[in-house]
């Protein structure tokens, strides 16, 4: 199941912005993942906001705030299309929480993890890939059927 961290300092995103851009990273997540939008996948995807204490973040240039957020994906689960996409869309999403322009994106670095098959587990088990797929598999089959 994804997982979504936004490392960002105090007071860099506007309130708005802090209300609401973790579940917008979340949403843009699943969506790039292909997980079908229902509430099972919808309370899998974690997303966490990270932030730093004034000063724990500068560059060698300047102190203007700059944002990290590290996905967390079974590997596999994204091919090179999604990964641009997941990129651009949660760049978008920090900017517009962060207050700032599009010509602020390369302030925003959006690192993608991919976890190898076995290596993650869930309510005491371990996780395959191939079993996430089968089960969205079926909750997209269930939605049409209900949507019918």
């Amino acid at each position: 199941m994804p997982m979504i961290e936004l490392t960002a300092p105090t007071g860099a995103l506007t309130p708005e912005g802090r209300r609401t851009v973790q579940r917008e990273l979340a949403s843009v997540l699943l969506r790039w993942e292909g997980a079908p939008d229902t509430e099972f996948f919808r309370a899998q995807a974690w997303s966490y906001l990270h932030e730093l204490p004034a000063g724990a973040q500068v560059t060698a240039a300047d102190d203007a705030p700059r944002f990290r957020v590290d996905v967390t994906v079974p590997q596999g689960a994204l091919s090179e299309r999604r990964k641009a996409g997941l990129v651009g869309d949660a760049t978008a999403a920090v900017l517009t929480a962060a207050g700032l322009a599009e010509s602020d994106a390369l302030r925003v670095w959006v690192l993608v993890h991919e976890q190898a098959e076995g290596t993650w587990g869930a309510g005491g088990s371990v996780i395959r890939y191939a079993d996430l797929v089968e089960l969205a598999q079926g909750q997209q089959a269930e939605g049409a059927v209900a949507d019918a």
